[in-house]
């Protein structure tokens, strides 16, 4: 993709806003970050990731590449936000008008472009339907639906699609040098995002989470309701730091409900938890494939009606509430 964006630019034919389209950790900053090496790169061959541009880029220290987030609004001190505001496109906005200070484009990547406020996504919508020389957009989003259809049309679509399970295991053992087992358990865990992989397999904290939030969820599943709702609360209260990390635990929960049932059905070489195969046999002996199916649609609700602002509360608590009861299993032998 990068040489196909590579050839627009030597063709003169860059456009000045691109919505790259994907799932978490798929590689969509890289590929921003890619872009803006590709139009301010001093080597003879760009991006060539040596010159002085290059390096400033990947370290976040060049002065016309800006990356605007939630984790890009205000100070440690403030509360945490769960939007980009109308204020810090109103600052892009100002900045965009202004010649580069060091390099030929401007580049102003907006991560989680569907987090903008109704009001911040209009302001925007001014400024690509009226752009700047020397000026380029990026937006990356998981869920273009959001977005106003007006900021869409006016963007290149770039739509970066998850690897199959065997490339990421491969491009993890050959090109990471990680063991074959563990690799083969993080390409699954990925669902084909080779960034989440390689993180996993650099940072043990990231397993370490994932094997906490599976333990929590399986002691909630057995749960009475007084504790159900307990976690909900905190659930919640997670949520008004950042949607994104509720969203997280319920694809976890997702993709443990979706072992049950391939585990039910007899697939159990194609699930994702393969480390924790005897657990998910062991549990799926007391539900039945209707109980099992009725809760990844729950689970499949809630998480969209997240995405659409609905009662936090009263979304994650109706989920507590559909969680199956397991029935104790009687062996005969």
């Amino acid at each position: 993709m990068v040489s196909l964006l590579q050839r627009s630019l030597e063709q003169g034919a860059m456009s000045h806003a691109y919505l790259l389209v994907g799932p978490p950790h798929v590689g969509k900053m890289t590929l921003a970050l890619d872009l803006a090496r590709l139009v301010n790169c001093q080597g003879d061959e760009s991006p060539c990731g040596s010159c002085d541009a290059c390096q400033k880029i990947s370290s976040g220290n060049h002065a016309d590449v800006q990356v605007i987030g939630l984790n890009s609004i205000g100070s440690s001190n403030d509360k945490p936000r769960t939007e980009i505001g109308i204020d810090q496109i109103r600052e892009i906005q100002h900045s965009s008008s202004l010649p580069p200070f060091e390099g030929r484009y401007k580049v102003f990547i907006i991560d989680g472009a569907e987090l903008m406020s109704t009001e911040a996504a209009n302001c925007l919508l001014k400024t690509l339907e009226e752009p700047s020389a020397g000026v380029i957009f990026i937006l990356l989003t998981a869920n273009e639906s959001v977005l106003l259809a007006t900021v869409v049309s006016r963007c290149q679509r770039l739509e970066l699609r998850p690897l199959a399970t065997s490339q990421v295991g491969v491009a993890l053992s050959e090109s990471w040098g990680v063991e074959l087992q563990k690799a083969e358990l993080l390409a699954r865990l990925s669902h084909g995002c080779l960034g989440w992989a390689i993180s996993a397999a650099r940072d043990d904290s990231l397993f370490d989470e994932r094997s906490q939030r599976l333990d929590r969820l399986l002691d909630i599943t057995s749960a009475d309701y007084e504790e159900r709702f307990g976690y909900a609360s905190q659930l919640v209260a997670l949520f008004s730091q950042g949607r994104s990390l509720v969203q997280e635990i319920l694809d976890l929960w997702l993709d443990w409900w979706r072992d049950l049932l391939l585990v039910k059905l007899g697939c159990g070489d194609v699930i994702t938890n393969i480390d924790r195969k005897d657990v998910l046999v062991e549990l799926a002996q007391g539900y039945s494939l209707a109980e099992i199916r009725a809760f990844i649609s729950s689970i499949q609700a809630a998480g969209e009606q997240l995405r659409q602002n609905a009662n936090t509360r009263l979304v994650l608590e109706v989920l507590m509430l559909s969680i199956p009861e397991r029935r104790a299993v009687v062996n005969y032998g």
